[in-house]
C-alpha cells in the first residue's frame, strides 16, 4: 500500500482507531513535523483534541542520518549503547549532540505552543502519532517521556513500520496500531506518493485547525 499523502495516511490510520472516537479521556499527540499532519486527520476523524509531542534524533557525528539515540519533550533521553560502542562515540560527542538537539527541541516547542500550555495527559488514553517509524529509537524516547506524565494508556499509531521495530515497541506500550508492516523497508518516504518536507507554518496551521474544531465542539 502506498499512501497518497500524510492526510490520506491519517484517514486510513483513524479507521483502525475508531474505538477512541468521541472519548473525553482520549487525546492525540503528533510528532512534528510530518507526524502532525497525520495526527490532525486522526484527531479530526475521532473528534478528540490534538497537541504536539516533540522528539529529536541524536545523529552520529559525520553520519547524522544514523541515530545513536533520541531526546523528547520533558528532557527524556534514550541512548543506543550498541551503536555508541560500535562507532566509538565519545561522551563529549554525545553531550555536544544532545545539547544542540535539545536547543532545537526547545525552540520548536516554544514556537508550536505559542504560549499555550501542553495538554494534560494524566489518566488519559494517549494516541502518539507519527508519519512512520524506521528504527524506533526516537519513538522509544517519546514513549519513555510520556510514561512520566502518567497517562492511563499509551497507543502508538503510525501508517507503517517494519515488523521488527513493531515487535520491540509493542512491549513498551499498551497498544501499537500500524496500517501496514511491509517486509521490505528502506525509508518512510517510499510508502508515500507525496512526501514533501513539512514546514513550521504547516504545523502551526494544523494545530490551529484542531483547536478551532475543539472550540466549535464545545459550543
Amino acid at each position: 500500500m502506498v499512501f497518497e499523502d500524510r492526510t490520506d495516511a491519517g484517514r486510513k490510520l483513524a479507521e483502525k482507531l475508531s474505538r477512541y472516537a468521541n472519548r473525553s479521556d482520549a487525546v492525540v499527540l503528533g510528532i512534528p513535523r510530518g507526524g502532525v499532519l497525520v495526527a490532525l486527520e486522526v484527531a479530526t476523524c475521532l473528534s478528540v483534541p490534538l497537541d504536539v509531542f516533540l522528539l529529536r534524533k541524536l545523529g552520529v557525528p559525520g553520519q547524522e542520518e544514523l541515530a545513536f539515540g533520541a531526546i523528547a519533550s520533558g528532557g527524556t533521553r534514550v541512548l543506543d549503547q550498541e551503536t555508541i560502542e560500535a562507532l566509538s562515540i565519545s561522551e563529549q560527542e554525545i553531550e555536544q549532540v544532545t545539547d544542540s538537539e535539545r536547543a532545537e527541541l526547545e525552540r520548536r516547542e516554544n514556537l508550536y505552543r505559542s504560549g499555550r500550555s501542553a495538554l494534560n495527559v494524566k489518566d488519559k488514553a494517549v494516541i502518539l502519532v507519527d508519519d512512520g517509524i524506521a528504527t524506533g529509537s526516537s519513538m522509544r524516547a517519546g514513549i519513555h517521556a510520556l510514561w512520566q506524565l502518567q497517562p492511563k494508556r499509551i497507543v502508538v499509531a503510525v501508517p507503517m513500520a517494519p515488523q521488527k521495530t513493531c515487535s520491540v515497541l509493542m512491549n513498551e506500550v499498551d497498544e501499537l496500531v500500524c496500517v501496514q508492516t511491509p517486509p521490505f523497508f528502506y525509508a518512510i518516504g517510499q510508502f508515500y506518493e507525496h512526501f514533501e518536507q513539512v514546514s513550521d507554518v504547516e504545523v502551526l496551521a494544523a494545530l490551529e485547525q484542531a483547536n478551532q474544531a475543539v472550540l466549535k465542539k464545545a459550543v
